[in-house]
């Protein structure tokens, strides 16, 4: 018989509740029960702990996947660039502002755009400040640990399931 996680969840649940509402006594029937539903629950575990590893697997192929599908990428941007820089620099040395066939265009945009020196130079009404506040949660872990009560921050203990 096939049975969920959650079933055995909530099974369990019921057979804690019914040895509390014993009064703590463990009747062979609930102790019975109690086995069988240890083993369902160590069968079910080993069975997510494989598709887990599995999908575990699928993701390290995925993360190699990207990052190979990553440099590629990147190799095809600097060739982009290299090509671009070359074709621009031929057409200011030849003063071509624009090259044109039945499917292409290529010419020169304008823009603006401004390039500050030094922003020591710079008038305060033309700086702007930006300022963003984080937690140094290392500095306050090791506080915590040392024993210093910190404001505002409590160490938390976590579970994390591991699967080898």
């Amino acid at each position: 018989m096939k049975i969920a996680l959650y079933q055995i969840e909530q099974e369990y649940m019921l057979l804690a509740d019914e040895i509390i509402n014993n009064e703590g006594e463990l009747t062979p029937e609930l102790e019975q029960r109690l086995t069988i539903n240890q083993d369902q629950l160590e069968a079910k575990g080993k069975g997510y702990g494989y598709i887990i590893k599995d999908i575990e697997a699928e993701i390290t192929a995925i993360d190699i996947e990207l990052k190979r599908l990553s440099a590629i990428k990147k190799r095809c941007l600097n060739g982009k660039e290299r090509l671009e820089n070359s074709l621009s620099n031929a057409m200011i040395l030849h003063s071509i502002t624009e090259l044109k066939t039945p499917t292409l265009k290529i010419n020169f945009r304008k823009s603006e755009s401004v390039e500050v020196a030094d922003l020591n130079l710079l008038e305060s009404e033309y700086k702007k400040v930006v300022t963003t506040e984080s937690a140094d949660k290392t500095a306050i872990k090791e506080a915590i640990k040392n024993g210093i009560q910190v404001t505002g921050a409590v160490l938390k203990q976590n579970l994390n399931l591991q699967i080898k």
